[in-house]
């Protein structure tokens, strides 16, 4: 029988004013519904801790390589708590008009991530983004303001930010003012990553569908160095170095010690020795970023032995006080005052706790804690719709710095970035670099036509 608003209040008063869930009751008491555009090495690792730390529900992946979506399904179906396999889709456009998501991760090729971003947003799905969240500044742009009119939770992979040894380092060495006046930060990679075969082209694998992986960039001939992997090695797909492994010292740097918008970007460097790869990324690359009174200052090279053996890729961080390394291994703090002791704290990798780490392939144990802190952290603001810890503005500024850096060493000259207008200043041909030309069909995306 129909229950009239008079048996409904009497049935609610005998259970001791039990109701009945909302909508929204009833959405949160389910897993979240999770989809992955991008399934490869990196979308893999952070799907899989996320599975770790939260009840979700993996219900699609996308990837135009058939090969790379029957492995990634399998093993999802493997580690999820209900066996599922997960609806695999070539075009992730299509997924998205099937399947409703609470949150999507993006790990595609960096050329993928505005349109990929902004099409999730728009089917609204919250998302986890890798970095950096654009290849070109106009596209951060887009994404941000996607962001603001569809009300999206965007948590930036930028995983410094909720790495436990580095939270530490900030709280306990810089905000106690161990280093005093800090006016100098040098950040550096020196692992030999760049791509230097030089194999042939080819047609494309059967199993993969090479113009819509190439999307809205430059359509070269397939390479085996640009997929699988090795993408980063060309500019047409990234932004080089800088665009990989700079922007996490760098946004680490920032938010360690609250900067925002440089006033100024200059960099130098180029091929310099290994000049006989296919790679068109540098080799070889300063950059200083200018805030002032302190001066952030990048160096990169793919080859020799790096400056501090413990520190191939960090921070140093020099103060009047004393000096901090930070890397993803480790923090040594060494003060200038005497009598004062040298401070150090490794890595914990979280193996026991997590065992399924232990046998993982590719997986990078030591950032593993860092990842599954950035997913609990993600969780957490998706139910309070508040801001994560590496949510999209700060994704934006971190990664246009990067392009910033880029496009001084092309152009052979400073340059000064007006962070209210969003443009270089008194510089029309950097302001036309600001945005990547497209290939057609693709649109770029436009911040006011999201």
């Amino acid at each position: 029988m129909p229950l009239n608003r008079r048996h409904f209040l009497s049935a609610a008063t005998l259970t001791g004013g039990l109701m009945l869930p909302g909508p929204r009751s009833l959405a949160q008491s389910r897993p979240k519904r999770v989809a992955v555009i991008g399934p490869g090495w990196y979308g893999k690792a952070d799907l899989l801790r996320l599975i770790q730390v939260e009840q979700v529900e993996v219900v699609a992946l996308a990837d135009p390589d058939s090969q790379m979506l029957a492995g990634a399904a399998d093993l999802i179906a493997e580690r999820q708590k209900t066996s599922r396999k997960p609806v695999v889709y070539r075009d992730y456009r299509e997924m998205l008009k099937k399947h409703e998501l609470d949150l999507a991760l993006i790990a595609t090729p960096d050329h993928w991530h505005a349109l990929a971003a902004i099409d999730a947003m728009k089917a609204g799905a919250d998302l986890y983004l890798q970095k950096p969240i654009s290849v070109d500044i106009v596209e951060g742009q887009a994404i941000v303001a996607a962001a603001q009119k569809y009300k999206r939770v965007v948590q930036v992979g930028t995983q410094r930010r909720s790495t436990p040894h580095l939270i530490e380092a900030r709280d306990r060495i810089i905000r106690e003012g161990k280093l005093g006046h800090v006016g100098v930060v040098e950040i550096y990679c020196y692992y030999h990553m760049r791509a230097n075969a030089n194999p042939p082209d080819a047609d494309p694998p059967a199993h993969l569908d090479w113009d819509l992986w190439t999307g809205p960039a430059p359509l070269r001939k397939y390479n085996r160095l640009a997929h699988p992997g090795s993408w980063r090695a060309f500019m047409e797909y990234g932004n080089g170095i800088v665009g990989d492994m700079c922007i996490h010292m760098l946004d680490m740097v920032r938010w360690m010690l609250d900067l925002g918008w440089p006033k100024s970007v200059a960099s130098t460097g180029g091929i310099l020795v290994q000049k006989s790869s296919k790679s068109n990324i540098t080799d070889t690359q300063t950059a200083t970023f200018d805030y002032g009174d302190l001066k952030v200052i990048w160096n990169h090279r793919t080859y020799g032995a790096p400056a501090d053996p413990e520190y191939p890729w960090g921070a140093t961080f020099y103060g009047d006080k004393g000096t901090l390394k930070a890397g993803v291994m480790r923090w040594d703090y060494l003060p200038m005052t005497k009598g004062e002791a040298a401070q150090r704290r490794d890595v914990e990798f979280e193996l026991e706790k997590y065992p399924e780490d232990k046998t993982e392939a590719r997986l990078e144990r030591h950032v593993a804690p860092a990842i599954r802190g950035h997913m609990r952290d993600l969780v957490q603001c998706m139910a309070t719709r508040g801001k994560p810890v590496a949510h999209v503005e700060e994704g934006h500024i971190s990664t246009a710095t990067c392009i910033l850096a880029n496009l001084s060493q092309q152009l052979g000259r400073s340059l000064t970035w007006d962070a209210a207008r969003q443009q270089v200043v008194n510089d029309a041909e950097a302001n036309r670099l600001l945005r990547r030309p497209y290939r057609a069909p693709f649109v770029h995306p436009e911040p006011n036509r999201v």
